[in-house]
């Protein structure tokens, strides 16, 4: 019996952005020390996992965080692995646009000149497809806010829902299945730092 295969969520280190609030979708920034560092931690949990697939946002941050975690080398770049495009938002911190748009809600709303959260949506639900369909377990370096996206979907909850799932930098969430049935998908461990024990999963 070839059992299905399961998904560890890696987001990307700590970026002086990450760390301000300011939403980072497009701009590369880059990790800090300390986000460099949480990222080799994060590699000695993945290091005894086996994986037949490893994907990688086009972000640096995101890159960087997959080679410093040491499975840089078997990386494939995958687009829809990007962070949310927060358009005429880039770059602002929630305190910011909550100021000039009071009722603002990322998950519900989406950001003008970027992406919708039904874009977003399309985006983890075609990663899900890619996903199941893989053979031996699959590694994936994102982003926060497209994190949270993909857990929600992963569970078949709306975008909307994903604003109850935070994804802290450096983090780890592991994508399953109730006793191995592909029809029961899960979420096996959520939002675990790299300084925690292993995982048993």
């Amino acid at each position: 019996m070839i059992l299905p295969a399961k998904a560890y969520l890696v987001r990307h280190g700590a970026t002086t952005w990450s760390q301000s609030g300011q939403h980072t979708g497009t701009t590369d920034v880059p990790l800090l020390p300390e986000g460099e560092e949480r990222a080799r931690q994060m590699g000695l949990h993945l290091g005894s996992i086996e994986f037949g697939l490893v994907l990688v946002s086009p972000r640096k941050r995101a890159r960087r965080t997959c080679e410093l975690a040491g499975l840089g080398a078997h990386a494939q770049v995958e687009p829809d692995l990007a962070e949310w495009n927060y358009g005429d938002y880039e770059g602002l911190k929630s305190a910011q646009i909550l100021k000039d748009n009071p009722d603002w809600c990322l998950f519900r709303d989406g950001c003008p000149g970027g992406e919708s959260p039904a874009q977003v949506s399309d985006r983890a639900d075609r990663l899900i497809g890619k996903i199941r369909s893989a053979v031996g377990n699959v590694a994936l370096f994102s982003h926060g806010h497209f994190g949270r996206v993909l857990a929600a979907r992963w569970i078949s909850l709306p975008v909307l829902e994903a604003r109850s799932f935070l994804l802290d930098t450096a983090c780890l969430g592991v994508f399953g299945y109730e006793h191995d049935n592909p029809d029961q998908p899960v979420l096996s461990l959520w939002n675990y730092p790299p300084s925690g024990e292993p995982p048993k999963t």
